[in-house]
């Protein structure tokens, strides 16, 4: 633990971690007070395939991403579990860990926002934890459910500082840099021998090549 203050979570398959997620992190962590940012790689994510590349080596790259930021963290609890990772669960089970009253602040995208309504208890866990919308300059949070509307207005705050009043129950969104940085263009990069230098921390490059991930069958 590094102290009092809102913990951030950052979950995603991870595959692989790359500069925008970890800018990300930073910018919410500067912004909202956040003690300590935990990326927390899926196992079997809910919303999406299952990744290709195996829960060992992507929590292995997030270790590596992170490994000179302590305020960083790689949390494996979901891939401990053989259950899909439905975030509400990973909130409870850190609410063991932490405590009832330590502020939890979820950190998802506007486009995930957009469908949080599809969330497994999502209005269970828009209590249990706050959530940090992350937005592009000149984007709107507009998700497209009524209900999910309210709930949005509702708790919304512009006051990062009130995310450490309590332990849930409100919204931040936060601009950030706009990166055009994507997991599936590094995998597409990979597989076709290009670099992906300066879009992935230097920790992975080795990694990567040393373990063979996301090369073509065809590469040579």
């Amino acid at each position: 633990m590094t102290g009092s203050g809102p913990i951030g979570l950052l979950g995603g398959t991870f595959d692989p971690i790359h500069l925008a997620h970890l800018r990300l992190a930073q910018e919410a962590r500067e912004a909202c007070g956040l003690a300590q940012v935990r990326f927390i790689p899926s196992a079997s994510p809910p919303h999406r395939a299952n990744p290709g590349v195996s829960a060992a080596h992507r929590l292995r790259m997030v270790e590596l991403a992170v490994a000179d930021n302590p305020r960083f963290i790689a949390d494996d609890r979901e891939l401990l579990r053989s259950t899909p990772s439905y975030t509400i669960d990973t909130v409870a089970t850190l609410r063991r860990d932490l405590g009832p009253n330590r502020p939890l602040c979820v950190i998802v995208g506007a486009d995930a926002f957009a469908l949080f309504d599809t969330w497994k208890d999502w209005r269970h866990l828009l209590d249990a934890a706050h959530v940090i919308v992350a937005t592009r300059p000149g984007s709107t949070t507009l998700p497209a459910g009524a209900d999910l509307r309210h709930q949005m207005l509702q708790r919304r705050t512009t006051d990062a500082t009130a995310l450490d009043s309590r332990p849930g129950g409100l919204l931040f969104e936060l601009q950030i840099t706009a990166m055009d940085v994507s997991a599936s263009r590094i995998r597409e990069d990979l597989a076709a021998g290009r670099e992906p230098r300066y879009l992935l921390p230097d920790s992975l490059l080795g990694y990567i090549a040393s373990n063979h991930l996301y090369r073509s069958p065809d590469a040579g």
